[in-house]
């Protein structure tokens, strides 16, 4: 039994190297490729994508039946279903990164030095782009459209439990790639469910060149753990909303209220409610109502449990968590100095919005909260490539290095510098 083991991992280890050398290769002819020709290929994906609804549709039937058969938790076949409007959704994000300026080949802070030479920085491909998911088909196409627009090569590694979407979703990439004439190995799926396939991704220094993990909390801390290439990743989607006594009563309603039930199983949607107690009275009583009739299990603190009877206590646990469900943690809190604290503390750096009227107190908590977004009087919901005008996202990053919030082409670039010079040597 051991052998036999052995001699899987081994045919998968053999199996990524292939995928890899082919990936570094392919890596090298669309890294220099014209803006012309990587946009006729997404847009060719786009077309290719709502030509094949029908058997997208099928194929993520398939998945998402054997996912409720194996019990997959409903956040998680929120984010595996395809619909005809999520279709279209791929597609459209598609041509937006078409419609976008290729940042390969910028150049940018051209200056002259004394000497008469004159340096900047040029944007360029990062290289080889390993992307490894989680139920969300459409990753797949977003990564792919993002890699390819930022003159990479990607290998993308998705979870077992939507295999038949994204091999559905690959084959309309392949039908775009070679629309435009970029070798098929542009974008690899990976064709197999063995987990020894992640094992070898992240340590193919030689090949790979960015790991982007998009999971489950565990996924992603293995990953950080044992990955031998740098990793653009975040942990964790705790998010805040602040409600400050300066806030518009209505505003912080509609806010508070969206950003948690707008939808439940994503990494910027609001799991710790806090509200400052000189408007708790105001505010707390009519959005307790509106989430409870939303179906949403409340947890409170003391004081909010004065207020909004019947609901669970909040333990300390809770304001670590990230629900990723209808289940909401709302704490009072005495002021600014307090939410900020709070947020410091058992945040994950992701996303975290204020309501308020006051302008000092909004630049201020823009200034200090230390979040990958930071938001005034808005639903933390907006924290998404497609909203931030990016197109699509790679990934939310909640790194300081080298990439910060939603990653879109820019974030999978690098920078090199030039030098211009007419023949000047040093003295």
């Amino acid at each position: 039994m051991n052998n036999m083991n052995q001699d899987t991992t081994s045919a998968v280890d053999d199996y990524m190297i292939t995928v890899g050398q082919r990936a570094r290769a392919a890596s090298r002819i669309v890294g220099r490729a014209e803006t012309r020709v990587k946009d006729a290929a997404l847009l060719a994906i786009a077309g290719a994508l709502e030509a094949s609804e029908g058997r997208l549709l099928a194929e993520n039937r398939r998945d998402l039946e054997a996912g409720r058969a194996s019990g997959l938790e409903p956040a998680l076949l929120d984010r595996l279903e395809i619909t005809p409007k999520s279709v279209k959704a791929i597609a459209g994000g598609l041509r937006e990164i078409a419609a976008q300026t290729d940042p390969v080949g910028e150049i940018t802070g051209l200056k002259y030095r004394p000497s008469g030479i004159q340096v900047g920085q040029m944007r360029v491909p990062l290289g080889v782009i390993g992307i490894i998911y989680e139920s969300r088909p459409n990753v797949t196409a977003d990564a792919a459209a993002l890699c390819l627009k930022a003159g990479n090569a990607a290998i993308l590694r998705g979870g077992s439990e939507a295999l038949h979407s994204n091999r559905a979703i690959a084959a309309c990439i392949q039908q775009g790639l070679a629309v435009a004439n970029l070798p098929a190995d542009t974008v690899q799926v990976i064709d197999t469910v063995d987990r020894a396939a992640v094992g070898a991704l992240i340590r193919m220094a030689e090949y790979v060149d960015v790991i982007v993990p998009r999971g489950g909390k565990s996924l992603i801390e293995r990953i950080s753990r044992e990955a031998r290439v740098p990793v653009i990743k975040h942990l964790d989607g705790n998010c805040h909303v602040y409600i400050d006594d300066h806030a518009d009563l209505e505003k912080a309603v509609a806010v508070a209220y969206n950003a948690k039930t707008q939808r439940y199983g994503t990494c910027n949607t609001l799991e710790t409610l806090l509200v400052a107690e000189g408007i708790a009275d105001q505010v707390l009583p009519r959005l307790g109502q509106m989430y409870q009739e939303a179906g949403v299990e409340l947890r409170g603190c003391p004081r909010t449990r004065e207020l909004l009877l019947d609901i669970k206590v909040a333990a300390e646990d809770d304001w670590y968590e990230e629900y990723l469900a209808p289940i909401l943690a709302i704490r009072v809190i005495k002021d600014m100095d307090e939410a900020i604290e709070h947020i410091t503390r058992y945040g994950s750096a992701h996303t975290d919005a204020i309501v308020t009227e006051n302008y000092s107190r909004a630049r201020r908590f823009l200034r200090e909260v230390d979040s990958s977004s930071v938001i005034v009087n808005a639903s933390t919901r907006f924290a998404d490539g497609g909203e931030y005008g990016l197109g699509a996202e790679i990934g939310i990053s909640t790194n300081k290095l080298h990439a910060r919030g939603p990653v879109g082409t820019e974030g999978l670039t690098t920078q090199k510098f030039v030098v211009l010079g007419d023949g000047h040597i040093r003295r």
